[in-house]
């Protein structure tokens, strides 16, 4: 038996949309987790603190701007 995790999304109707490409002849077992929507008011949103508002410019991406050879990253 493998696992495989997929995420299906439904429209309007409740039908799958992008239904995936399944082995044939098998029978297939799921379990399905209705997921929260992204929009959820719950979630936490990230502001910088007070104090730092309207001082602080961002001027480039750090990871994109160094090349990762020149990280030193532990083995």
């Amino acid at each position: 038996m493998q696992a495989q995790h997929i995420i299906l999304e439904t429209d309007q109707s409740g039908n799958i949309k992008n239904i995936p490409k399944l082995p044939p002849n098998k029978k297939i077992e799921g379990i399905f987790l209705v997921l929260d929507d992204v929009a959820d008011s719950s979630l936490p949103v990230r502001k910088p603190h007070p104090d730092l508002v309207g001082q602080v410019q961002i001027l480039d991406d750090t990871f994109d701007s160094v090349p990762e050879t020149d990280w030193e990253i532990l083995q």
